[in-house]
């Protein structure tokens, strides 16, 4: 019955299913825009609660609210490049239409199937794109490709080398003047007791952490 179904309903044409598509990608790309202004709006309250924290002497939960300050930064690179990749795959597909017209279908584009198959990595856009992945193929604007699964070296020892060397930075363009401030020998002793232990944090800052996780899921 629902191969029936099938062949009774009118197959889109190129045109239509380009339109459709492009909609769709506009749409992803107001939805990154959304995130990340989200993600800078809650920066801010821990940028706030890292100069608190630096005024306190409580450098443990400085360190780890920076942390998470890079890996929103990181974050929102990553949501850039993913919007930048969905309106390249936008661009090329414009440039189908007046192909499709003359020739009455879809090409292939090696292009765009490099694209899509990128953006299956990404962890933000990995269920999006392997939507537009069986879509474009079904089409025939890409060939079906094995694809490997999310990019894992989000989570690698080297990005965690990497965020590290990082935190030192964002301490210092946050509180550096009340760091300071510390005397020297308090200041070397709490950056070292801290920059591989993480002092428990209270119920506050958890609060903050997972806000800011949240918005970047």
């Amino acid at each position: 019955m629902e191969k029936v179904r099938n062949l009774l309903m009118p197959k889109p044409n190129p045109q239509q299913l380009l339109r459709d598509w492009q909609r769709r990608l506009r749409q992803e790309c107001r939805n990154i825009d959304r995130q990340i202004r989200d993600i800078q709006r809650e920066e801010k309250n821990v940028q706030k609660a890292i100069r608190e924290a630096a005024k306190r002497n409580d450098m443990g939960s400085a360190r780890s609210l920076a942390k998470e300050i890079v890996r929103s930064r990181k974050t929102i690179n990553r949501l850039y490049e993913n919007k930048a990749q969905l309106n390249s795959i936008s661009m090329h597909l414009g440039e189908s239409v007046a192909i499709a017209r003359t020739v009455g279908h879809l090409s292939k584009s090696a292009e765009v199937m490099k694209i899509v198959n990128n953006l299956m990595k990404a962890p933000e856009m990995a269920v999006t794109m392997q939507e537009f992945n069986k879509e474009m193929i079904k089409a025939g604007v890409i060939e079906e490709m094995v694809n490997d699964a999310v990019d894992s070296a989000l989570d690698s020892d080297d990005l965690e080398d990497e965020i590290e060397e990082e935190v030192d930075k964002v301490l210092t363009s946050i509180a550096g003047e009340t760091v300071a401030q510390l005397p020297e020998a308090s200041r070397k002793d709490r950056l070292k007791q801290y920059a591989d232990v993480a002092e428990e944090d209270d119920e506050e800052f958890e609060e903050i952490r997972a806000r800011l996780a949240k918005v970047r899921s």
